[in-house]
Protein backbone atom coordinates (compact mmCIF):
# COMPACT_ATOMS: atom_id res chain seq x y z
CA UNK A 1 0.00 0.00 0.00
CA UNK A 2 1.49 3.72 -1.16
CA UNK A 3 2.20 5.51 2.70
CA UNK A 4 0.13 8.23 2.27
CA UNK A 5 -2.84 5.70 1.36
CA UNK A 6 -1.96 4.01 4.65
CA UNK A 7 -1.51 7.36 6.89
CA UNK A 8 -5.14 8.76 5.31
CA UNK A 9 -6.64 4.85 6.40
CA UNK A 10 -5.65 4.58 9.77
CA UNK A 11 -7.11 8.59 10.27
CA UNK A 12 -10.35 7.30 8.59
CA UNK A 13 -10.48 4.43 11.01
CA UNK A 14 -9.29 6.59 14.41
CA UNK A 15 -12.10 9.06 13.39
CA UNK A 16 -14.83 6.08 12.62
CA UNK A 17 -13.64 4.11 16.30
CA UNK A 18 -12.50 1.44 13.84
CA UNK A 19 -9.66 -0.64 15.57
CA UNK A 20 -6.80 -0.84 12.84
CA UNK A 21 -5.62 -4.28 12.46
CA UNK A 22 -2.23 -5.22 10.92
CA UNK A 23 -2.49 -8.60 8.50
CA UNK A 24 0.05 -11.35 10.30
CA UNK A 25 3.36 -11.74 8.32
CA UNK A 26 4.27 -15.07 6.97
CA UNK A 27 7.26 -15.54 9.43
CA UNK A 28 4.67 -14.62 12.23
CA UNK A 29 1.98 -17.06 11.55
CA UNK A 30 4.29 -19.74 11.00
CA UNK A 31 5.59 -18.90 14.54
CA UNK A 32 2.00 -18.88 15.32
CA UNK A 33 1.37 -22.62 14.19
CA UNK A 34 4.23 -23.48 16.21
CA UNK A 35 3.34 -22.10 19.44
CA UNK A 36 -0.42 -23.73 18.60
CA UNK A 37 0.40 -27.37 17.22
CA UNK A 38 2.12 -29.29 20.42
CA UNK A 39 1.84 -32.92 19.80
CA UNK A 40 1.97 -35.95 21.74
CA UNK A 41 4.39 -38.46 20.57
CA UNK A 42 1.42 -40.75 19.43
CA UNK A 43 -2.17 -40.37 17.83
CA UNK A 44 -4.40 -43.24 17.31
CA UNK A 45 -4.85 -44.47 13.77
CA UNK A 46 -8.24 -42.51 11.93
CA UNK A 47 -8.09 -39.52 14.30
CA UNK A 48 -7.16 -36.18 13.61
CA UNK A 49 -4.23 -34.93 15.49
CA UNK A 50 -4.01 -33.28 18.83
CA UNK A 51 -2.92 -29.63 18.74
CA UNK A 52 -2.19 -27.76 22.05
CA UNK A 53 -0.85 -24.18 22.99
CA UNK A 54 2.49 -23.64 24.40
CA UNK A 55 1.21 -22.36 27.14
CA UNK A 56 -1.27 -24.92 28.31
CA UNK A 57 1.68 -27.23 27.67
CA UNK A 58 3.68 -25.13 30.29
CA UNK A 59 0.82 -25.22 32.86
CA UNK A 60 0.90 -29.40 32.58
CA UNK A 61 4.25 -29.75 33.27
CA UNK A 62 4.58 -27.01 35.77
CA UNK A 63 7.41 -25.53 33.64
CA UNK A 64 7.52 -21.64 34.54
CA UNK A 65 9.75 -20.61 31.78
CA UNK A 66 10.94 -21.89 27.91
CA UNK A 67 12.79 -20.50 25.26
CA UNK A 68 13.29 -21.44 21.42
CA UNK A 69 15.22 -20.88 18.62
CA UNK A 70 14.42 -22.50 15.45
CA UNK A 71 16.92 -22.81 12.54
CA UNK A 72 16.28 -22.46 8.68
CA UNK A 73 17.60 -21.61 5.76
CA UNK A 74 21.47 -21.83 7.42
CA UNK A 75 20.59 -19.01 9.90
CA UNK A 76 18.26 -18.41 13.60
CA UNK A 77 14.87 -17.75 11.51
CA UNK A 78 13.09 -17.07 14.47
CA UNK A 79 13.79 -16.98 18.80
CA UNK A 80 11.21 -16.28 21.57
CA UNK A 81 10.92 -16.53 25.18
CA UNK A 82 7.84 -18.22 26.57
CA UNK A 83 6.46 -17.51 30.36
CA UNK A 84 8.52 -16.57 33.33
CA UNK A 85 12.16 -16.87 33.80
CA UNK A 86 11.45 -16.37 37.96
CA UNK A 87 8.29 -16.80 39.15
CA UNK A 88 8.40 -15.41 42.23
CA UNK A 89 9.35 -11.76 40.83
CA UNK A 90 7.05 -12.51 37.34
CA UNK A 91 10.09 -11.59 35.29
CA UNK A 92 10.00 -12.82 31.68
CA UNK A 93 11.53 -15.17 29.42
CA UNK A 94 13.16 -13.39 26.42
CA UNK A 95 15.42 -14.51 23.67
CA UNK A 96 18.03 -13.39 25.60
CA UNK A 97 17.44 -15.13 28.99
CA UNK A 98 20.38 -17.19 29.87
CA UNK A 99 19.59 -21.36 31.05
CA UNK A 100 21.92 -24.38 32.44
CA UNK A 101 22.41 -26.24 29.27
CA UNK A 102 23.51 -29.10 31.32
CA UNK A 103 24.80 -32.03 28.90
CA UNK A 104 24.19 -29.61 26.09
CA UNK A 105 27.39 -28.30 27.42
CA UNK A 106 29.44 -31.32 26.58
CA UNK A 107 29.59 -30.64 22.07
CA UNK A 108 30.52 -27.21 23.06
CA UNK A 109 33.51 -28.20 25.20
CA UNK A 110 34.43 -30.87 23.12
CA UNK A 111 35.11 -28.07 20.38
CA UNK A 112 36.97 -26.20 22.74
CA UNK A 113 39.32 -29.57 23.14
CA UNK A 114 39.37 -30.20 18.89
CA UNK A 115 40.65 -26.61 18.74
CA UNK A 116 43.25 -27.77 21.16
CA UNK A 117 43.87 -30.86 19.05
CA UNK A 118 44.26 -28.61 15.67
CA UNK A 119 46.72 -26.51 17.42
CA UNK A 120 48.54 -29.53 17.92
CA UNK A 121 48.84 -29.30 21.76
CA UNK A 122 46.56 -32.82 22.51
CA UNK A 123 46.31 -35.69 20.47
CA UNK A 124 43.40 -37.73 19.88
CA UNK A 125 44.62 -41.04 21.06
CA UNK A 126 47.42 -40.49 23.22
CA UNK A 127 47.09 -41.97 26.63
CA UNK A 128 45.88 -39.04 28.88
CA UNK A 129 47.97 -39.59 31.32
CA UNK A 130 50.73 -38.86 29.17
CA UNK A 131 49.87 -34.62 29.87
CA UNK A 132 48.11 -35.07 32.71
CA UNK A 133 49.60 -33.52 35.68
CA UNK A 134 47.74 -32.46 38.75
CA UNK A 135 46.13 -35.96 38.49
CA UNK A 136 46.27 -39.34 36.61
CA UNK A 137 43.45 -41.96 36.06
CA UNK A 138 44.38 -44.36 38.41
CA UNK A 139 45.86 -47.07 36.39
CA UNK A 140 44.22 -51.18 36.92
CA UNK A 141 44.03 -54.46 35.57
CA UNK A 142 41.38 -52.74 32.80
CA UNK A 143 44.08 -50.18 31.45
CA UNK A 144 47.15 -52.77 31.45
CA UNK A 145 46.39 -52.83 27.54
CA UNK A 146 44.17 -50.64 26.17
CA UNK A 147 44.60 -46.69 27.69
CA UNK A 148 41.76 -44.01 28.16
CA UNK A 149 42.14 -41.26 25.16
CA UNK A 150 41.05 -38.06 24.64
CA UNK A 151 39.09 -39.54 21.71
CA UNK A 152 37.24 -42.21 24.17
CA UNK A 153 36.69 -39.27 26.50
CA UNK A 154 35.04 -37.43 24.28
CA UNK A 155 32.89 -40.37 22.76
CA UNK A 156 32.00 -41.92 25.98
CA UNK A 157 34.18 -45.07 25.35
CA UNK A 158 37.00 -44.38 27.95
CA UNK A 159 34.90 -47.12 30.28
CA UNK A 160 35.05 -44.39 33.41
CA UNK A 161 32.05 -43.92 35.85
CA UNK A 162 29.95 -41.67 36.81
CA UNK A 163 26.81 -40.68 34.57
CA UNK A 164 25.95 -37.64 35.63
CA UNK A 165 26.55 -35.40 38.47
CA UNK A 166 23.48 -33.35 40.89
CA UNK A 167 25.99 -30.06 41.42
CA UNK A 168 26.25 -28.05 44.88
CA UNK A 169 22.81 -25.72 46.46
CA UNK A 170 24.17 -22.43 46.97
CA UNK A 171 26.46 -22.25 49.95
CA UNK A 172 27.59 -25.72 49.85
CA UNK A 173 31.44 -26.22 49.56
CA UNK A 174 32.52 -27.09 45.96
CA UNK A 175 35.38 -29.60 45.27
CA UNK A 176 38.24 -29.07 43.27
CA UNK A 177 38.44 -31.09 40.16
CA UNK A 178 41.66 -33.95 41.56
CA UNK A 179 38.97 -33.82 44.30
CA UNK A 180 35.96 -34.49 42.50
CA UNK A 181 37.94 -36.94 40.37
CA UNK A 182 38.66 -38.99 43.62
CA UNK A 183 35.13 -38.80 45.43
CA UNK A 184 36.82 -36.81 48.32
CA UNK A 185 34.94 -34.45 50.46
CA UNK A 186 32.93 -32.09 49.55
CA UNK A 187 32.83 -33.90 46.64
CA UNK A 188 29.17 -35.29 46.43
CA UNK A 189 29.65 -37.68 43.61
CA UNK A 190 31.82 -40.93 43.42
CA UNK A 191 34.78 -41.01 41.90
CA UNK A 192 35.74 -41.42 38.26
CA UNK A 193 37.60 -44.68 37.59
CA UNK A 194 38.24 -47.42 34.94
CA UNK A 195 36.14 -50.25 35.43
CA UNK A 196 35.58 -51.93 31.81
CA UNK A 197 38.62 -52.25 29.30
CA UNK A 198 38.38 -48.54 27.52
CA UNK A 199 37.40 -48.95 24.00
CA UNK A 200 35.21 -51.65 24.94
CA UNK A 201 31.70 -50.02 24.47
CA UNK A 202 29.66 -46.90 24.99
CA UNK A 203 28.53 -46.14 28.31
CA UNK A 204 27.68 -42.47 29.17
CA UNK A 205 29.81 -40.52 31.64
CA UNK A 206 30.30 -37.43 32.87
CA UNK A 207 33.00 -38.24 34.91
CA UNK A 208 34.80 -38.63 31.77
CA UNK A 209 34.13 -34.84 30.69
CA UNK A 210 35.81 -34.01 33.95
CA UNK A 211 38.99 -35.76 33.17
CA UNK A 212 38.93 -34.16 29.99
CA UNK A 213 38.65 -30.58 31.82
CA UNK A 214 41.28 -30.67 34.02
CA UNK A 215 43.41 -32.48 30.59
CA UNK A 216 43.10 -29.11 29.07
CA UNK A 217 43.48 -27.14 31.97
CA UNK A 218 46.73 -29.03 32.71
CA UNK A 219 48.13 -28.48 29.31
CA UNK A 220 47.01 -24.86 28.87
CA UNK A 221 47.57 -23.57 32.41
CA UNK A 222 44.28 -21.83 31.79
CA UNK A 223 41.08 -22.35 33.52
CA UNK A 224 38.26 -23.74 31.37
CA UNK A 225 35.96 -21.46 31.27
CA UNK A 226 38.29 -18.88 30.21
CA UNK A 227 39.87 -21.32 27.45
CA UNK A 228 36.45 -21.93 26.10
CA UNK A 229 35.77 -18.00 25.81
CA UNK A 230 38.93 -17.56 24.28
CA UNK A 231 38.64 -20.48 21.33
CA UNK A 232 34.76 -21.08 20.99
CA UNK A 233 32.55 -18.77 22.47
CA UNK A 234 33.75 -15.37 21.50
CA UNK A 235 34.67 -16.58 18.21
CA UNK A 236 31.27 -17.48 17.20
CA UNK A 237 29.83 -14.63 18.81
CA UNK A 238 28.55 -16.27 22.50
CA UNK A 239 29.16 -13.22 23.84
CA UNK A 240 26.63 -13.87 27.00
CA UNK A 241 27.21 -17.50 27.25
CA UNK A 242 29.85 -18.73 30.10
CA UNK A 243 31.22 -21.91 31.32
CA UNK A 244 31.73 -19.73 34.34
CA UNK A 245 30.60 -21.68 37.92
CA UNK A 246 29.28 -20.43 40.08
CA UNK A 247 27.48 -17.91 37.77
CA UNK A 248 28.72 -14.02 38.42
CA UNK A 249 26.19 -11.39 39.66
CA UNK A 250 26.07 -9.42 36.25
CA UNK A 251 24.94 -12.57 34.07
CA UNK A 252 22.58 -13.86 37.13
CA UNK A 253 20.00 -10.93 36.84
CA UNK A 254 19.22 -12.18 33.39
CA UNK A 255 19.37 -16.17 33.97
CA UNK A 256 16.21 -18.09 34.51
CA UNK A 257 15.55 -19.61 38.22
CA UNK A 258 15.10 -23.84 38.03
CA UNK A 259 12.23 -25.66 38.99
CA UNK A 260 11.68 -29.01 40.48
CA UNK A 261 8.99 -31.31 38.83
CA UNK A 262 6.23 -30.03 41.02
CA UNK A 263 6.96 -26.51 40.58
CA UNK A 264 9.06 -25.51 43.15
CA UNK A 265 11.80 -23.37 43.14
CA UNK A 266 15.38 -24.44 43.49
CA UNK A 267 16.71 -23.09 46.71
CA UNK A 268 19.28 -20.05 46.14
CA UNK A 269 17.67 -20.04 42.24
CA UNK A 270 20.51 -22.86 40.66
CA UNK A 271 22.56 -25.53 41.66
CA UNK A 272 26.84 -24.77 41.12
CA UNK A 273 28.48 -26.80 38.48
CA UNK A 274 32.27 -27.07 38.75
CA UNK A 275 31.84 -29.86 36.11
CA UNK A 276 32.07 -27.45 33.62
CA UNK A 277 32.80 -29.80 30.50
CA UNK A 278 29.81 -32.08 31.19
CA UNK A 279 27.08 -29.53 32.52
CA UNK A 280 28.06 -26.10 33.28
CA UNK A 281 27.90 -24.23 30.31
CA UNK A 282 24.88 -21.21 30.23
CA UNK A 283 23.81 -19.84 27.53
CA UNK A 284 20.60 -18.70 25.20
CA UNK A 285 19.19 -21.13 22.54
CA UNK A 286 19.92 -18.36 19.96
CA UNK A 287 23.77 -18.45 21.29
CA UNK A 288 23.84 -22.01 20.74
CA UNK A 289 22.38 -22.34 17.50
CA UNK A 290 25.90 -20.43 16.59
CA UNK A 291 27.24 -23.11 17.23
CA UNK A 292 25.51 -25.54 16.11
CA UNK A 293 25.55 -23.44 12.60
CA UNK A 294 29.24 -24.37 12.98
CA UNK A 295 28.88 -28.08 13.38
CA UNK A 296 26.70 -27.64 10.12
CA UNK A 297 28.85 -25.34 8.19
CA UNK A 298 32.52 -25.08 9.82
CA UNK A 299 35.07 -22.50 8.98
CA UNK A 300 34.40 -19.66 11.09
CA UNK A 301 36.33 -21.53 14.03
CA UNK A 302 36.63 -25.33 13.38
CA UNK A 303 37.87 -26.89 10.33
CA UNK A 304 36.07 -28.99 7.98
CA UNK A 305 38.17 -32.23 8.86
CA UNK A 306 37.63 -31.68 12.38
CA UNK A 307 34.07 -31.56 12.67
CA UNK A 308 34.19 -34.04 10.02
CA UNK A 309 35.69 -36.28 13.18
CA UNK A 310 33.35 -34.76 15.64
CA UNK A 311 30.37 -36.06 13.26
CA UNK A 312 31.78 -39.68 13.05
CA UNK A 313 30.66 -42.40 15.28
CA UNK A 314 33.03 -43.51 17.67
CA UNK A 315 30.71 -45.53 19.87
CA UNK A 316 27.33 -46.75 19.37
CA UNK A 317 25.28 -43.44 18.03
CA UNK A 318 27.71 -40.86 19.46
CA UNK A 319 30.46 -38.93 18.04
CA UNK A 320 32.59 -36.48 19.55
CA UNK A 321 30.68 -34.89 22.18
CA UNK A 322 27.48 -34.88 20.01
CA UNK A 323 24.55 -37.56 19.22
CA UNK A 324 24.20 -39.01 15.41
CA UNK A 325 21.14 -40.48 14.02
CA UNK A 326 19.84 -41.22 10.47
CA UNK A 327 16.03 -41.07 9.75
CA UNK A 328 15.03 -41.84 6.27
CA UNK A 329 18.36 -41.07 5.05
CA UNK A 330 18.73 -37.73 6.48
CA UNK A 331 21.36 -37.23 9.17
CA UNK A 332 21.23 -35.21 12.10
CA UNK A 333 22.89 -34.86 15.55
CA UNK A 334 21.62 -33.89 18.52
CA UNK A 335 21.96 -33.84 22.54
CA UNK A 336 19.23 -33.43 25.64
CA UNK A 337 20.55 -32.06 28.88
CA UNK A 338 19.17 -32.65 32.21
CA UNK A 339 20.24 -30.47 35.52
CA UNK A 340 18.66 -29.82 38.41
CA UNK A 341 15.68 -27.94 37.80
CA UNK A 342 16.32 -27.01 33.58
CA UNK A 343 15.83 -29.31 30.83
CA UNK A 344 16.68 -28.81 27.11
CA UNK A 345 17.74 -30.06 23.65
CA UNK A 346 18.91 -29.14 20.46
CA UNK A 347 18.31 -31.39 17.13
CA UNK A 348 19.74 -30.56 14.11
CA UNK A 349 20.71 -32.04 10.29
CA UNK A 350 23.84 -32.60 8.77
CA UNK A 351 22.61 -31.87 5.42
CA UNK A 352 20.88 -28.80 5.33
CA UNK A 353 20.60 -25.60 7.97
CA UNK A 354 17.76 -26.74 9.81
CA UNK A 355 17.35 -27.31 13.77
CA UNK A 356 16.53 -25.79 16.40
CA UNK A 357 17.11 -25.32 20.40
CA UNK A 358 14.55 -25.40 23.38
CA UNK A 359 15.64 -24.23 27.02
CA UNK A 360 13.24 -24.82 29.83
CA UNK A 361 13.47 -24.13 33.67
CA UNK A 362 11.70 -26.74 34.67
CA UNK A 363 12.52 -31.06 35.55
CA UNK A 364 9.40 -31.96 33.55
CA UNK A 365 10.53 -29.85 30.51
CA UNK A 366 12.25 -32.52 28.84
CA UNK A 367 8.47 -33.80 27.35
CA UNK A 368 7.24 -30.27 26.75
CA UNK A 369 10.64 -29.89 24.66
CA UNK A 370 9.79 -32.79 22.92
CA UNK A 371 6.12 -31.37 21.93
CA UNK A 372 7.46 -27.87 20.84
CA UNK A 373 10.08 -29.96 18.61
CA UNK A 374 7.12 -32.37 17.50
CA UNK A 375 5.53 -29.18 16.51
CA UNK A 376 8.23 -27.60 14.36
CA UNK A 377 9.20 -30.49 13.01
CA UNK A 378 5.43 -30.73 11.54
CA UNK A 379 6.11 -27.09 10.35
CA UNK A 380 9.27 -27.28 8.62
CA UNK A 381 8.56 -30.43 6.88
CA UNK A 382 11.17 -32.52 9.68
CA UNK A 383 11.34 -36.26 8.96
CA UNK A 384 12.46 -36.62 12.68
CA UNK A 385 9.81 -36.23 15.64
CA UNK A 386 6.90 -36.18 13.95
CA UNK A 387 3.82 -38.12 15.53
CA UNK A 388 3.42 -42.09 15.51
CA UNK A 389 0.08 -43.49 14.05
CA UNK A 390 -0.85 -46.16 15.87
CA UNK A 391 -3.57 -48.94 15.67
CA UNK A 392 -5.14 -50.38 19.26
CA UNK A 393 -6.05 -53.68 19.75
CA UNK A 394 -7.91 -55.34 21.93
CA UNK A 395 -6.02 -58.67 24.56
CA UNK A 396 -7.63 -61.09 26.52
CA UNK A 397 -7.57 -60.18 30.18
CA UNK A 398 -5.83 -63.74 30.79
CA UNK A 399 -3.09 -62.45 28.87
CA UNK A 400 -2.77 -59.31 29.99
CA UNK A 401 -2.59 -60.92 33.78
CA UNK A 402 0.54 -63.57 32.28
CA UNK A 403 2.42 -60.27 32.00
CA UNK A 404 1.75 -59.22 35.70
CA UNK A 405 5.32 -59.21 37.77
CA UNK A 406 8.19 -57.40 38.47
CA UNK A 407 10.96 -57.17 36.39
CA UNK A 408 14.87 -56.61 37.07
CA UNK A 409 17.04 -54.70 34.14
CA UNK A 410 20.21 -56.10 35.08
CA UNK A 411 22.05 -53.61 37.11
CA UNK A 412 18.98 -51.25 36.66
CA UNK A 413 15.54 -50.44 37.72
CA UNK A 414 13.09 -52.84 38.65
CA UNK A 415 9.43 -52.50 36.50
CA UNK A 416 6.48 -53.18 38.16
CA UNK A 417 3.50 -54.28 35.37
CA UNK A 418 0.03 -54.65 37.07
CA UNK A 419 -3.70 -54.63 35.41
CA UNK A 420 -5.86 -51.80 36.25
CA UNK A 421 -9.47 -51.28 34.92
CA UNK A 422 -8.89 -53.84 32.48
CA UNK A 423 -5.58 -52.17 30.75
CA UNK A 424 -2.00 -53.02 31.96
CA UNK A 425 -0.03 -50.67 33.51
CA UNK A 426 3.61 -50.06 34.22
CA UNK A 427 6.47 -47.72 36.10
CA UNK A 428 8.75 -48.24 38.65
CA UNK A 429 6.16 -47.52 41.29
CA UNK A 430 2.96 -49.09 42.39
CA UNK A 431 0.58 -46.54 40.43
CA UNK A 432 1.96 -47.01 36.93
CA UNK A 433 1.13 -45.40 33.21
CA UNK A 434 -1.79 -46.59 31.41
CA UNK A 435 -0.61 -48.83 28.05
CA UNK A 436 -2.38 -49.49 25.12
CA UNK A 437 -1.51 -52.46 23.00
CA UNK A 438 -0.98 -52.44 19.42
CA UNK A 439 -0.19 -56.17 19.16
CA UNK A 440 -0.96 -59.00 21.96
CA UNK A 441 2.51 -58.62 23.51
CA UNK A 442 3.40 -55.25 22.09
CA UNK A 443 2.24 -51.83 24.32
CA UNK A 444 2.70 -47.97 24.32
CA UNK A 445 1.56 -44.87 26.23
CA UNK A 446 -0.04 -41.75 24.71
CA UNK A 447 2.55 -39.49 25.71
CA UNK A 448 5.58 -41.44 25.95
CA UNK A 449 6.58 -41.37 29.55
CA UNK A 450 6.93 -45.17 29.22
CA UNK A 451 9.29 -46.37 26.35
CA UNK A 452 7.17 -49.13 23.91
CA UNK A 453 7.07 -52.42 25.98
CA UNK A 454 6.95 -55.88 24.61
CA UNK A 455 7.25 -59.40 26.30
CA UNK A 456 8.22 -62.59 25.36
CA UNK A 457 9.31 -65.97 26.68
CA UNK A 458 13.00 -66.38 27.41
CA UNK A 459 15.28 -69.51 27.02
CA UNK A 460 14.66 -70.76 30.83
CA UNK A 461 10.95 -70.40 30.17
CA UNK A 462 10.38 -66.94 32.34
CA UNK A 463 8.68 -64.07 31.62
CA UNK A 464 10.79 -61.48 30.14
CA UNK A 465 10.25 -57.69 29.41
CA UNK A 466 11.64 -55.51 26.25
CA UNK A 467 12.24 -51.79 26.57
CA UNK A 468 14.56 -49.06 25.37
CA UNK A 469 17.37 -51.69 23.92
CA UNK A 470 17.31 -53.91 27.38
CA UNK A 471 15.68 -56.98 28.42
CA UNK A 472 14.47 -57.34 32.05
CA UNK A 473 13.44 -60.70 33.92
CA UNK A 474 10.60 -61.63 36.04
CA UNK A 475 11.56 -61.87 39.39
CA UNK A 476 10.51 -64.83 41.77
CA UNK A 477 8.14 -66.64 38.75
Amino acid sequence: MNPRKYIAAAMLCALAGWPLVRAASPAEERIARVENGLQRPNRLKGSAAERMKIAERMAHYKVPGVSVAVIHGGRVEWARGYGQRDAGSGAPVTAETLFQAASLSKGVAASVAMRLVEQGKLSLDEDVNEKLRSWKVPENEFTKVEKVTLRRLLSHNAGLTVHGFPGYAVGAAVPTLPQLLDGKAPANTAAVRVNKAPGSGYRYSGGGYEVMQLLLEDVTGQKFADLARALILDPLGMKVSSYEQPLGMERARTAASGYRGEGKAIVGRWHTYPEETAAGLWTTPSELARWVLEIQKPGKVLKAETVKTMLSKAAGQYGLGIGLNETAGRASFSHGGANEGYRCQYFAYRDSGEGAVVMTNGDWGGDLAMEILRSIAVEYGWVDYLPKERAVVAVDGAVLASYVGDYAFPGGPVVHIRVKDGRLTSGLGEVGVPLLADGPDSFFDMDGHVPPTRFRTGADGGMELLADGGVAKRKGR
